[in-house]
């Protein structure tokens, strides 16, 4: 007789994230619910920017228990929200920071030009030409290339200062996180960190510059980010306070 072998029981395929539109006060949430085998409690996040709603819930558990959650907290979910503007003001007469500096949006009226800051009266402005409607579109290319011009010369003179060769920079418009390094050497951006002041964008370039030569959060890998930015701390704590803010912007 052939002994009988154990099969292993198949892994649960699991179920696909729901989503659904959350109701705050007025404001329409996305919100995409994912159960979890590890989560033991309930976890609500609000996503970068603002935009939307990310829940995390135990595997099985009762939808009663999931809306019972989400209208005990519309008051939480109200005062986090608040700091979150809905109306960006990308038009004329609206305002756009620029390297931490405010600038007024000037709609020039031309269909053709280029998008230039002047100063009017020793205050900068921003000249978008243009169609109305794709005022928005046209700064975030504003921007993007602006970005690229900083982080460039930033992340050339932090890889010259510790030998550590720069395979390629690319600009992206990443909700998760401000940057990052590849093993390969591949930078990566999120151009939005253009619209913080100098020293920020500085602190960016020399930490992802840093994962050159340390690709973890360790004690070594911060004390070469500080030795490459020594004004990581603040810089750190604007993006913390001020970080949403600019995900929250859009340009379309």
């Amino acid at each position: 007789m052939f002994p009988l072998l154990k099969t292993r029981p198949k892994a649960r395929k699991p179920a696909p994230p729901e989503t659904r539109t959350l109701d705050v006060a007025g404001r329409l949430m996305p919100l995409t619910i994912k159960q979890h085998d590890q989560a033991t409690r309930i976890t609500l996040r609000i996503e970068p920017g603002g935009r939307a709603l990310k829940m995390t819930v135990p595997r099985g558990l009762a939808a009663r228990e999931v809306n019972a959650f989400l209208d005990r907290h519309q008051g939480w979910l109200l005062t986090k929200l608040a700091k979150f503007s809905i109306d960006t003001g990308l038009s004329a007469g609206g305002k756009i920071l620029l390297r931490g500096v405010s600038h007024r949006i000037e709609h020039t009226g031309s269909l053709r030009g280029l998008t230039e800051v002047v100063f009017l009266d020793g205050s900068p402005v921003l000249r978008v030409s243009g169609l109305p409607e794709h005022v928005g579109r046209r700064i975030a290319a504003f921007l993007k290339k602006e970005a690229r011009a900083d982080l460039e010369r930033l992340a050339a003179m932090h890889a010259a200062t510790i030998r550590a060769p720069i395979r390629s920079i690319s600009m992206k418009d990443t909700r998760s996180r401000w940057g990052s390094c590849s093993s390969e050497g591949n930078l990566s951006f999120s151009w939005r960190i253009v619209m913080a002041p100098p020293s920020v964008i500085d602190y960016l370039a020399a930490h992802e510059v840093a994962h050159l030569k340390e690709m973890n959060h360790g004690p070594r890998f911060w004390a070469l980010c500080k030795k490459l930015c020594p004004g990581m701390e603040d810089a750190k704590l604007w993006l913390k306070r001020h970080g949403s803010q600019l995900h929250a912007i859009d340009f379309d």
